[in-house]
């Protein structure tokens, strides 16, 4: 059974910054796209941040320069480094992967959440 294991999140004041981390497991596929969403009471979820197995990096135009995504292929983990955070950045923060199995077919995977609250 697939999980995603999320860490990282907390309560930081504004202009500080956080680390989120986020361990895949439990699949005999690869893991294909992995990355963060983020979603705030009344809202729809939307990206923050993907790379691709290749390592390509995909951002909302809204943490652009202030947040970066990376991930270690083997501990199938990805990272998503924070800095100079905004209160408009609170919120609970999804990981979420992809799997490619042997026929080609996506199978998708959420996290948990992990509340992400920045202080004014």
């Amino acid at each position: 059974q697939v999980q995603l294991v999320e860490s990282g999140g907390g309560l930081v004041q504004a202009g500080g910054s956080l680390r989120l981390s986020c361990a895949a497991s439990g699949s005999t596929f690869r893991l294909n796209a992995i990355g963060w969403y983020r979603q705030v009471p009344g809202k729809l979820r939307e990206l923050v941040a993907a790379i691709s197995s290749g390592g390509s990096t995909n951002y909302a135009d809204s943490v652009k320069g202030r947040f970066t995504i990376s991930r270690d292929n083997a501990k199938n983990t990805v990272y998503l480094q924070m800095n100079s955070l905004k209160s408009e950045d609170t919120a609970v923060y999804y990981c979420n992967a992809e799997f490619k199995t042997s026929t080609q077919a996506i199978s998708i995977y959420w996290g948990q959440g992990t509340q992400v609250t920045v202080s004014t």
